[in-house]
Formats: structure tokens, sequence, C-alpha cells
């Protein structure tokens, strides 16, 4: 069974072409899909709109619905964890991933070669600006976080059984789920796709989200911070000597008037604005513990087959 997972947030004129598409892909995958959809919180008709389509595809699907919007990672962990079968793959509702790469990830999986599969884009068909700030950002997260991570960033990825069960095991609030995928290994292989246009509506993932995102990825994964902190502390002692030095002999020679003003200036905008800086970023790292010690459910799943809805906790 090849189950793949679709998280759903303002989708809702994406979402007949996306059933088109998903029937021509259960075809040519000889009637072996199973879609799960995550329904992330959406406030349109997304949900109406995907009940109303699929009824005549034919489709094997299961609708998981979240409570409010958590993102979309926190959808395809959720998809993830209730979805059975021995191969897993994920693409966005909007189409920007075309359905042949889709195809290409279950049969690649089907040879047993590999336990995960990554798309990486080798062209974009996107406005200038998102691909600016695009482009900015996977920059500073192979710099900072993993340099293993594509130019072009990863957006869809599969894999099989063992890989999806080790995945979901981690149940951290603050993370990220790709150096997730990259921090795991096994054997893993990169295929090279064009990412469409997209057609219907504007996407969610701003760019707000990508910065809160990648400061998630770089206080869980990367010691960058603490090195930091070190660095501007040892060299900020050297200057403080050097200045305590300056200032010496320039008193020594009579060069200031105001006896002990400078020294005092020197000193407490010095380890001010060291100490001001250290505090911040081990504040960052203790909120991320307490973040994880709450041990919050990461998103709440209602089953839509009743009235009021029914609570799943993930």
């Amino acid at each position: 069974m090849f189950n793949l997972i679709i998280p759903i947030y303002l989708n809702e004129q994406n979402i007949e072409e996306l059933i088109k598409s998903l029937v021509s892909l259960n075809i040519k995958l000889d009637k072996k899909l199973f879609c799960t959809f995550v329904i992330d919180g959406s406030p349109d008709k997304s949900y109406e709109y995907i009940c109303k389509y699929i009824k005549f595809s034919k489709l094997k699907h299961d609708i998981l619905i979240h409570s409010r919007n958590y993102g979309s990672f926190a959808a395809i962990r959720s998809g993830l964890t209730y979805s059975k079968g021995k191969y897993f793959a994920v693409m966005s509702a909007d189409l920007q991933e075309p359905i042949s790469l889709i195809e290409k990830f279950f049969k690649t999986l089907s040879s047993n070669n590999y336990d995960i599969l990554v798309g990486v884009r080798k062209s974009r068909n996107d406005p200038f600006l998102d691909k600016f700030f695009s482009n900015i950002y996977w920059f500073f997260y192979r710099k900072f976080i993993n340099q293993d991570i594509p130019k072009g960033g990863v957006d869809v990825f599969a894999c099989n059984e063992e890989f999806k069960n080790h995945l979901v095991s981690f149940s951290e609030s603050r993370s990220s789920l790709i150096a997730l995928i990259y921090w795991l290994g096994f054997r893993r292989k990169e295929l090279k796709y064009s990412r469409q246009a997209r057609i219907h509506g504007k996407s969610s993932w701003t760019f707000k989200k990508k910065i809160s995102y990648m400061a998630d990825s770089l206080f869980s994964f990367s010691s960058l911070p603490i090195s930091v902190i070190i660095f501007v502390g040892f060299f900020g002692s050297i200057l403080l000597i050097i200045a305590s030095l300056v200032i010496f002999y320039m008193k020594m020679k009579g060069l200031i008037n105001i006896s002990g003003y400078t020294t005092i200036i020197l000193t407490i905008m010095l380890l001010g604005a060291v100490n001001l800086f250290s505090i911040g970023i081990v504040g960052a790292y203790c909120w991320r513990a307490y973040e994880n010690s709450k041990n919050r459910p990461q998103a709440i799943l209602i089953n839509s087959n009743r009235d009021g809805f029914r609570e799943k906790i993930i």
C-alpha cells in the first residue's frame, strides 16, 4: 500500500484538480494508493470540497482534522502517525510538486534500495520575491544548521515504514522535521524536479514562519549559539583588558580629567552588552526545554464522523 499524506490549509480552490491528479496517480500505481488528508484547521471549505469530490473518485482515503491550524509540519506528523502501510510520501495540496514526482517516489522506494527520498528543486516557477526570500532562508539554513540540505531546500519527501516509525517517535514540540530527516541518516536519495507555479490561492508559508522555523531548527540542532556566547565572552574580555590598559595609560599621562568616569562607562557598556546577549540566547534554550517539558500534544485531531467531533490526542 502506498500512503500519501496531504496537509490541507486554505486550499479549496485546488481541491478539484488535486483529486483528479490523485485519481490519475492511483491508476499508475495499480490502484494501491491510499490518501490521508490532514485538514490543518483550515477556515475555508476545503473539507467540504474534499468530501464532495472524493465521493466519486473511488480513492481509498482517510481525513484527519486538526482542531486549529498547527502548521504544515504538524499536519505531516499527524498524517504519518495515523497512516498505515509500507511506503509513505508527502505532497502539498497546491500541486506545485508534479504528481509524476510522487509516482517516482513510490516506485523508487519499492526497489527497497533506499529508506528516505527527498525532492530537490532544480528550478521553480515562483514569483521573484518568493524565490528571493526562499533562497535567503535556505542559505542560512545550510550555513548554520545543516550543510547537507540541498541549496534549494526540501519541501517533499517519501520514506519506508521503518524510517517513518523512527521519525514519528520524536515528540519534540519545537523542532525541525527536515532537520530530523537528515539527522536520522539511513539510506537517502535526492530526486530532482521542477517546481510548478501555483495556480490558485496564496501560500501560507510566509517569510515570518520560515524565520520562526529556522530558529527552532537552530536551537534544536546546532551548538552555534553557545559557540557565539563563548566567542563574544572571550573576545569581549580581551577588549576589556585592552581598554583598561589604554585608560590606565591615559590616566597616568593626565589625559583623563574626570576620575573614574571613562573606566566605569566602558566596563558597564561592554559587560552589559555581553551579559544581555548571552542571557537572550541561553533564555531561548531554556524556553525550548520548558516547551518540551510540558509534554503538550502537538496537535488535537477531530474525528469528523459525528455531530460533535470526537477528539484524538497526538
